[in-house]
């Protein structure tokens, strides 16, 4: 397997880290009642944090055909503040936001439903998301820190993030494509930003600086460059980290680095680790019938995604889980995963580690269904074509031959799925391969090149076939 054989020189230490703090007491910094949520410290503040922490990235919606609320739209306020109720009651403290989650709204929503509670009682994450260039000079950064103060609410922000730093982008007067590292020095170093905000920092108006990751290693090197050099502290960093990324995020995006690296930078530099896709977006909970059946064998009482979040919350230095609960009962099961944890064990890692295997196997498109890549200028909904066609690999709906016995059943399951679930106007066939959506994707995946192999796959289907 995988992890056995020879690795990066950050590897191999970090995995032996993994395995050694399964080994401590799953509390750290925090309670030991039973089934208290599991807090882990951070050493820069002293903050008590929940280990499950909540991403207001996917917020519950109001019913179909309900008018959209003047304040929140779309998005069902009163559920919201009933969920962020439960979160806090059980002891979840962190909330995780930006200024371009939920059609921009995700702060404002956020806003109303932590208000309501003692500022003591919770700690607020946002970010810096400065993605448009016309947000890069320094005065217009500015208003988008200003302006998160105001829909949250708050003189303060807890845990301040420059978002996804390793993201590409196009240069606002050439057009041409800019890497995540030339990206980075724009957005935040050139401009003087990150400057201006260690002056807030210093003022009492952000608590904890720190900053995301995904795409272009480079921009990583920097700023932990930067954090050695004493030009920057960084408290915490926030990195996407799963027992599939663990090894298999490189063969997995082509460009991005393994997990057990990035844990590895940051773990011997002390710098605590907020775990973003914990569940890679939805795909390991989601997981095959022959994957599912593994897993429930070796804990028939453990759920798909606890695995997942055991491991990610397992590693030593590990400060808080995201997860974007949409739905009450998600938030209701990773609350008792975490009250308290139940570290991953040597031989849960390695179980684990063959599960990933099996599921890199597969050979799925890594959507994590973010929406960065969103909106498509021609009406293509990227994230809903993608997660059409992985569902269908795993259900085993995708045929590789006319003359297989359960051809004719796959075929129609793939194809009248398809128009079930994106309307025909936004599926892959319109796809021009304009490449706008590219820079943005965090997973660097090459979204026209997969557009084009799900529209050649659902043609080929459609001509060898006769009537659905």
């Amino acid at each position: 397997m995988k992890y056995l054989a020879g690795t990066t020189a950050a590897a191999a230490p970090a995995t032996s880290l993994l395995l050694s703090s399964c080994k401590g007491s799953p509390v750290l910094g925090g309670s030991s009642a039973e089934n208290a949520m599991t807090l882990r410290q951070n050493p820069n503040s002293g903050d008590q944090v929940s280990l499950l922490g909540y991403g207001m990235m996917r917020l519950p919606q109001l019913p179909e055909g309900t008018p959209d609320d003047p304040q929140t739209g779309p998005f069902d306020q009163e559920m919201i503040n009933r969920q962020v109720d439960y979160a806090l009651a059980h002891g979840v403290n962190y909330f995780d936001t930006s200024p371009v989650y939920c059609r921009g709204l995700s702060e404002r929503c956020t806003g109303i439903a932590l208000s309501r509670h003692p500022r003591d009682s919770y700690f607020i994450a946002t970010k810096l998301s400065n993605f448009g260039t016309d947000q890069w000079p320094l005065e217009a950064s500015q208003a988008m820190f200003e302006n998160s103060l105001k829909e949250l609410q708050t003189d303060y922000i807890d845990y301040l993030l420059l978002h996804s730093t390793g993201g590409g982008g196009r240069d606002p007067e050439t057009g041409e494509n800019l890497s995540g590292l030339e990206v980075c020095q724009r957005r935040f170093i050139d401009n003087g930003l990150c400057d201006w905000l260690y002056e807030q920092k210093a003022a009492g108006r952000i608590r904890n600086m720190g900053f995301s990751w995904h795409g272009d290693y480079r921009a990583f090197e920097l700023l932990l460059r930067l954090h050695d050099e004493g030009r920057y502290h960084w408290d915490f960093v926030q990195i996407e980290l799963n027992y599939l990324d663990w090894f298999y995020a490189n063969e997995i995006n082509n460009s991005n680095v393994d997990a057990v690296t990035l844990y590895g930078e940051l773990h011997k530099r002390g710098i605590p680790a907020v775990i973003m896709e914990p569940l890679l977006g939805g795909r390991l909970a989601n997981v095959n019938d022959a994957v599912a059946a593994e897993l429930k064998q070796r804990d028939p009482e453990a759920t798909i995604a606890s695995w997942a979040f055991r491991f990610a919350g397992t590693p030593e230095g590990v400060l808080t889980v995201l997860s974007g609960m949409t739905y009450m009962e998600h938030l209701e099961e990773n609350v008792r995963t975490y009250s308290p944890l139940r570290p991953i064990s040597e031989e849960d890692h390695e179980f684990l580690m063959h599960i990933a295997e099996l599921i890199y196997g597969q050979k799925e498109i890594p959507c994590t269904a973010c929406q960065y890549c969103m909106p498509c200028p021609y009406g293509i909904d990227i994230p809903s074509n993608f997660a059409h066609f992985n569902r269908c690999i795993r259900e085993g709906n995708t045929p590789q031959s006319s003359g297989s016995p359960t051809y004719r059943r796959q075929r129609r399951a793939f194809l009248v799925g398809y128009d079930r679930s994106v309307p025909r106007l936004r599926q892959a066939s319109h796809c021009i391969g304009c490449g706008q959506c590219q820079p943005h994707c965090p997973q660097q995946i090459d979204i026209p090149r997969e557009l084009r192999r799900i529209d050649e796959y659902a043609e080929q289907l459609r001509r060898e076939g006769g009537p659905l």
